[in-house]
Parts: C-alpha cells; structure tokens; sequence
C-alpha cells in the first residue's frame, strides 16, 4: 500500500525527534519544519518493524472522532 492510498486529511511531515522505548509500547515524538511536535504511541514491535530511530523522516497521520479542549 502507498503512502497515497491512506485517506488520512491530517498528516504531519516531519523526522523522529526522540523514542521512548517500553516494552510493550513506545512515545514517538515527530517534530515537523515549523517546530511542531507529535507525539504517538505505537507498540515497540511497530518501531521495529518501521525501522524508526531518531532522525528518520516521516509522516505523522492523525485520525481523530474527537477533540477535547479546555478553556484557559
């Protein structure tokens, strides 16, 4: 499946900032040109799987329902 195939509207380029590795799941931090960071979490197999390390581009792809927000 291509990168094209995905029907994602929300996709963030950027490289993987930092991996906080666990045992079953791992924070991956993907920092975007402007400086933006995402952040998810995918299991440790996954980051494996995906050849991720610091560095590497990327693009974070988010699909959400739903969007808490607090008022300050």
């Amino acid at each position: 499946m291509s990168i094209t195939a995905i029907n994602v509207r929300n996709q963030f380029r950027g490289k993987v900032k930092e991996i906080i590795e666990g045992p079953v799941v791992s924070e991956i931090d993907v920092e975007t040109p402007s400086g933006l960071v995402v952040t998810s979490v995918i299991t440790t197999r996954s980051v494996k799987e995906l050849g991720l390390v610091p560095g590497k581009e990327v693009i974070a792809l988010v699909k959400s329902t739903e969007v808490a927000i607090a008022a300050l």
